[in-house]
C-alpha cells in the first residue's frame, strides 16, 4: 500500500495533496463563499427540525460545482 501510495504522489507520502490546497483556497473564493453559506443556513435550518422531509442536497450540489469549476482551472498548473 506504501508503495502505491507513492506512485500517486510523486514524492514524499507526507507532502500534502495539492488538490486538498486548491480545493481549500477555492472555498474560500468569493463565488464558492457565497454557495458554502447557502449549504450551511440549510444545513442548520434542516438541523433544527426533529422531523423534516427536507434536505440539503440541491444547495450542496451548487457548492461543490462551484469549487470544482475553480478548482479545475487551477489544478493542472500545479500537476508534475
Amino acid at each position: 500500500m506504501g508503495f502505491e501510495r507513492k506512485m500517486l504522489t510523486y514524492g514524499d507520502p507526507d507532502d500534502e495533496d495539492p488538490l486538498e490546497t486548491i480545493r481549500t483556497k477555492c472555498e474560500q473564493s468569493e463565488h464558492c463563499v457565497h454557495y458554502k453559506e447557502r449549504l450551511e443556513t440549510c444545513e442548520a435550518r434542516v438541523g433544527s427540525k426533529s422531523s423534516t422531509e427536507e434536505d440539503c442536497t440541491e444547495e450542496l450540489f451548487d457548492f461543490l460545482h462551484a469549487r470544482d469549476h475553480c478548482v479545475a482551472h487551477k489544478l493542472f498548473h500545479n500537476v508534475k
